[in-house]
């Protein structure tokens, strides 16, 4: 028995389902930026409540601590209460190695504008405790007497080496300019591969468009083409045979 069924249009449909604006994952993108660098932030404060201390890193910039110390070493610095600070000797160095800022203080009349890195080697409390210092490598002890509101912190612990990238972008002029552009970069990056991923899915409806989907899952947003039969003439047929 032949069968005749008569094929009605076909009709397009689209499943849609909810897709994001290129604007919306631009912001989106913009927004993860943000946080990566807020989070180094995050980390820094976090880092200054351990440690309690208000600078809880530093880098060593000169070479007056060696052997112990060496110039682009990372320096993590804990808060310590002055009067526990021990003492030492020039030659024993047994003493706290400590981290102060010298400017403008009496007696220093070259300070650097770089937080100093020396060995405690002499200690009195004169309505509050002062400290006298010295760089291990350096032939003669500091100038004069630090205060302990000076006083940055106590060293308690090293990476070596890694300070050199801060100490050569600072040196050159270079950190804030190097930042800008990476960061920049990335953002255009970002926005970028974004564009060009939504141009590609477009070209791939647009190729589907055309076709027939049989026996797969639908995906949102993908064209199907949806086809009609009308079995009313086949019937009519078999009821004239009786």
């Amino acid at each position: 028995m032949e069968e005749n069924y008569l094929k009605k249009p076909f009709v397009k449909k689209r499943l849609k389902g909810k897709e994001s604006s290129p604007k919306r994952k631009i912001i989106i993108a913009i927004v993860l930026i943000i946080f990566a660098f807020s989070g180094s932030f995050l980390i820094y404060f976090i880092l200054q409540v351990a440690l309690d201390t208000k600078t809880s890193m530093v880098v060593v910039v000169s070479g007056s601590m060696e052997p112990k110390l060496l110039k682009g070493d990372l320096l993590f610095l804990k808060g310590k209460d002055p009067a526990k600070i021990k003492n030492g000797t020039i030659d024993g160095k047994e003493g706290d190695i400590i981290v102060f800022d010298a400017r403008d203080l009496p007696g220093w009349t070259h300070a650097p504008s770089e937080s100093i890195v020396h060995r405690v080697i002499g200690k009195k409390y004169d309505n509050g405790w002062f400290f006298f210092t010295k760089g291990d490598a350096n032939p003669t002890h500091d100038a004069a007497w630090v205060p302990e509101s000076r006083i940055i912190g106590v060293v308690g612990g090293r990476i070596p080496y890694i300070g050199w990238v801060k100490i050569l972008l600072t040196d050159s002029g270079l950190l804030i300019p190097l930042l800008v552009i990476v960061s920049a970069l990335l953002i255009i990056s970002i926005i970028w591969d974004i564009v060009k991923k939504d141009e590609n899915i477009d070209k791939s409806r647009t190729k589907r468009s055309d076709q027939l989907v049989y026996g797969e899952k639908i995906k949102h947003g993908e064209d199907v083409e949806e086809v009609e039969f009308d079995f009313t003439k086949n019937m009519k047929q078999d009821k004239s045979k009786f």
